[in-house]
């Protein structure tokens, strides 16, 4: 009996590093399963899976574990992010609205 692979992509980026890997997982894998199939991790120095956010196509997913992915679609391996964008929008609006009133 064969398993049906499906092809997908997994994908990561760093500012300076970005890296796109076409990978051919069993029907029935996860999100997370098809990022550890890829050997992303040997690229990037310091890239955890276990408690790295994933998503498909720009959307985030809550258990990659559980998500499983199906053909054509792009896991995506997201960085934390180093400022909170709220807040960087109140900060910002602040400096405006200081600015105006001086």
């Amino acid at each position: 009996m064969t398993t049906e692979l499906i092809a997908v992509e997994v994908a990561y980026a760093l500012p300076e590093k970005q890296r796109v890997l076409k990978v051919l997982v069993p029907v029935g894998s996860s999100l997370f399963d098809a990022a550890v199939k890829s050997n992303i991790v040997e690229q990037f120095v310091g890239l955890d899976l276990e408690t790295a956010s994933m998503g498909v196509f720009g959307k985030l997913e809550k258990n990659p574990k559980e998500r499983l992915i199906n053909a054509g679609e792009r896991v995506e391996i997201y960085r934390p992010l180093i400022n909170d964008p709220k807040e960087a929008r109140k900060a910002r609006a602040a400096r405006v609205k200081e600015n105006q009133s001086s």
